[in-house]
């Protein structure tokens, strides 16, 4: 499955916004340093879905704020 995201670090409010089935806006509390905001993504998507964090790879976008996810079911 591929997943549009948008990203918003260092939010008051972490959460996820489902825009359509396959584009979201996720805010997350990290900042994007050091690549802890990439890493709450990836968990946080994770766990959205109720997959492994191993399954969820980030294919495009990795330093901007649009990204594109790919996730094996």
């Amino acid at each position: 499955m591929i997943l549009y995201i948008q990203a918003k670090p260092n939010s008051k409010k972490p959460g996820i916004e489902k825009i359509s089935d396959t584009e979201w806006i996720v805010r997350l509390k990290s900042l994007p340093v050091e690549g802890k905001a990439n890493e709450e993504l990836i968990r946080r998507i994770a766990e959205e879905l109720g997959t492994s964090p191993s399954r969820v790879q980030i294919q495009g976008g990795g330093k901007g704020r649009k990204k594109k996810i790919l996730v094996d079911n």
